[in-house]
């Protein structure tokens, strides 16, 4: 069965099959886009997340996270400068640590994520100038 699921501003087309479920496509949601009613659930849901990541409170590119996990340490604050490949984050993901570096020189324009933190693939952790 092909469900369509809105979640954190994000629309998922989610084909599930015997237990097994496959995303087809994610795309963006408008913020003025009325809610969508929820489809049934075919297999047992994941444990609810901590509150999702507030959207980008400074300019410049996103870096996200791109696993599930929890936020460890946050290496930066809003003003700093970063060169390419300086740690920005640590993130615990199934107990091993993942240190999220800076893709480029820039400076850190908003951090968005806090320690302790909760955050699921594609969450805004900071922006970068």
């Amino acid at each position: 069965m092909k469900y369509r699921v809105s979640l954190n501003g994000k629309d998922y087309e989610i084909e599930v099959e015997k237990g097994e479920a496959q995303v087809l496509s994610i795309s963006d949601t408008p913020a003025a886009a009325a809610p969508v009613a929820a489809a049934p659930v075919a297999a047992p849901a994941a444990p609810a997340a901590a509150a999702p990541a507030p959207a980008a409170a400074g300019a410049g590119d996103p870096i996200v996270a791109p696993m599930p996990g929890v936020i460890l340490e946050i290496a930066v604050a809003a003003g700093q400068a970063v060169k390419k490949g300086d740690l920005l984050v640590v993130l615990e993901a199934m107990k091993m640590e993942n240190d999220i570096v800076a893709p480029r020189d820039g400076t850190v324009s908003a951090v968005v994520s806090s320690k302790g933190a909760s955050v699921n693939t594609d969450d805004l952790l900071l922006t970068l100038l």
